[in-house]
């Protein structure tokens, strides 16, 4: 077994593939509103940076980074994504069995679904924050999450490793840090490491979504704690080490339209932003702001 470390911190693609076509009638929706079909839209994997590489299917992220002792992987998606996801794995060269850790943005369905069938398939070990553990191992039925009762639930994952906020976990040449980023659930967290080529090393982020949304009913107002640690959360992405900002959802980030940009596989000038998670932390208070102005006019939560 590889060992693995934990030390507390101090606080490009294969080719340019667009997504596959979709049917001529649009897909139906899930009953709580979620495409799923479109989530999981097919989607060729690539390089994105060095050793970090895109698996996941069109609308939602799933990262692999290649360790040099193994594989670690970002998000396991929907429970339908993982096919996809091991598909594209191997088409890279890889081997799902040597994923050796899976880190959880946080735990809904659309990026947590997966995660319980591929530490079945590959053997890894789960990697989340003490609230995220949580809620995986409920399968997403947390009462504490803002969206409970509206989101779908899923294979719950048991037996996951917690990291504290600011923790570093060792694997091969990476270095990845745990940033608790609570407010989208109270178990977010976003992650960042280094990935190098020609010489050339990068900030990574994988920066959590940052979307005050609420199941009906929920109002953030009435959460004074939830609010301020969501505050806290923005500050925190706003100052992640961040050269490449990846999201959960690539559209969130404009992922999509930077990887279009590039004229090849080793062009990583236009996803290169050092301002990007300060932008992203920015929209995203201007969401929150709004949504609580809203409540506190009563004039609704959507």
């Amino acid at each position: 077994m590889m060992s693995l470390r934990l030390l507390v911190a101090p606080t490009l693609m294969l080719s340019l593939i667009l997504p596959a076509t979709r049917a001529e009638q649009p897909p139906p929706k899930a009953s709580h509103g979620i495409d799923r079909r479109q989530w999981n839209a097919p989607q060729k994997p690539f390089r994105i940076y060095g050793n970090t590489w895109y698996v996941g299917p069109y609308g939602l992220s799933s990262i692999l980074l290649d360790t040099g002792q193994g594989l670690a992987l970002f998000d396991g998606d929907l429970p339908e994504s993982v096919p996809l996801i091991e598909a594209n794995i191997r088409a890279l060269g890889f081997r799902v069995r040597d994923i050796k850790w899976i880190l959880n943005s946080h735990a809904h369905s659309d990026h947590a679904g997966g995660i319980a069938a591929l530490q079945r398939d590959s053997g890894a070990q789960v990697l989340a924050s003490a609230a995220g553990a949580r809620e995986m191992a409920l399968g997403g039925a947390d009462r504490d999450d803002p969206q409970y009762g509206d989101m779908p639930d899923y294979p719950p994952v048991h037996h996951a490793k917690v990291l504290r906020d600011g923790e570093v976990a060792r694997l091969g040449d990476v270095a990845i840090t745990a940033h608790y980023t609570p407010g989208h659930t109270q178990g977010s967290t976003s992650w960042t490491w280094i990935s190098c080529a020609g010489g050339r090393c990068l900030r990574m982020a994988y920066a959590d979504s940052l979307t005050p949304i609420g199941a009906p009913g929920f109002r953030f107002s009435d959460h004074p704690r939830h609010v301020a640690a969501f505050h806290q959360a923005i500050a925190t992405v706003a100052a992640l080490p961040c050269d490449i900002l990846l999201t959960p959802h690539p559209d969130a980030s404009d992922f999509w339209q930077k990887v279009a940009g590039r004229k090849s596989d080793a062009d990583a000038a236009p996803l290169i932003d050092a301002g990007a998670c300060r932008t992203y932390a920015a929209t995203a208070a201007k969401m929150l702001d709004a949504r609580l102005a809203r409540e506190h006019a009563g004039t609704g939560t959507k």
